[in-house]
């Protein structure tokens, strides 16, 4: 099944729910940054949150950014999402090695550490919403929950997962986000608690054969869940060699003057994806012609 994302309400518009299964775009950014196991499993949940929480946006060019910062050896990641589905990140230190956990699992609290979570919303205003909060358990879901419940004042409940197979690849990555209206009702948070209750793991419930729209059947179990669309989740970054050209253009004549005496290629890695570009001595000496016109 490609990934996608399924947004519903339930329950007469009293809770509104996300769920998406990201296998795909986890393992692409895996692919992108070699990550190891233990960092893939970190990046791959919040990428699985970005993509949700960037479909909450309501314009086309909205950006949701997400930043966590931990004293942990990963020491941090960034994931940035649009309206559309579209998601790409990276962690700081991608190749991070750690023993599992106590319970046989890929320790992310330990590689995230204490530390911070920055939601960053752009949405064309003059400044753009920021909002930061202490993490909780470096676990991400439960990070995410806390930061919507103090910055954003919205009771909600957050799952991210992310399995491996044996040879480090990607098995399953999904997630889910559910959130309280103001004028929830008593019996209607119930059932969700007791449905959540029942709720092991979602990696688990993706291994069962279940999609974005049957995990949301079972979380919504008798709240009468309403399916309002299907967007595709993907790995996508949008950068190209123009946009590195302008990036290399805004430093400056000075640095760039000096890069042309070296005469030597330079390469521009980006951060998000991995993708390289070369730039020879002719292309940077026109790239000095342009910032001195600057």
């Amino acid at each position: 099944m490609s990934d996608q994302i399924v947004r519903a309400t339930a329950a007469g518009a009293q809770i509104r729910a996300f769920a998406c299964n990201t296998k795909e775009l986890v393992e692409k950014a895996r692919q992108a940054h070699n990550t190891s196991p233990v960092a893939t499993a970190a990046l791959g949940r919040l990428l699985t949150a970005g993509c949700m929480m960037g479909s909450m946006l309501k314009g086309d060019k909205d950006i949701l950014t997400l930043q966590v910062k931990g004293t942990g050896p990963l020491q941090g990641m960034t994931v940035t999402a649009d309206s559309k589905g579209n998601v790409k990140g990276y962690a700081v230190n991608p190749q991070v090695l750690l023993h599992a956990n106590a319970k046989g699992k890929l320790d992310v609290a330990g590689a995230v550490g204490e530390g911070f979570l920055t939601v960053i919303k752009d949405m064309g205003l003059k400044e753009p919403y920021s909002g930061q909060t202490q993490l909780q358990t470096g676990e991400i879901a439960e990070d995410i929950t806390y930061y919507f419940a103090t910055s954003e004042q919205t009771p909600s409940s957050v799952g991210l997962g992310v399995l491996m197979e044996k040879d480090n690849t990607v098995k399953q990555a999904g997630g889910f986000i559910l959130q309280l209206m103001p004028f929830a009702e008593e019996s209607v948070i119930a059932r969700l608690e007791r449905n959540l209750s029942g709720i092991e793991s979602v990696t688990g419930l993706l291994e069962q054969g279940n999609g974005p729209r049957r995990l949301l059947g079972i979380l919504l179990d008798g709240l009468e869940p309403e399916y309002t669309d299907t967007l595709p989740a993907s790995f996508y970054c949008d950068c190209n060699k123009k946009k590195v050209e302008r990036v290399i253009i805004s430093i400056g004549q000075k640095e760039i003057q000096e890069m042309v005496e070296e005469g030597q290629e330079i390469e521009v890695n980006c951060q998000f994806c991995g993708s390289h570009y070369k730039f020879g001595v002719d292309e940077l000496k026109l790239l000095l012609k342009k910032a001195a016109k600057k």
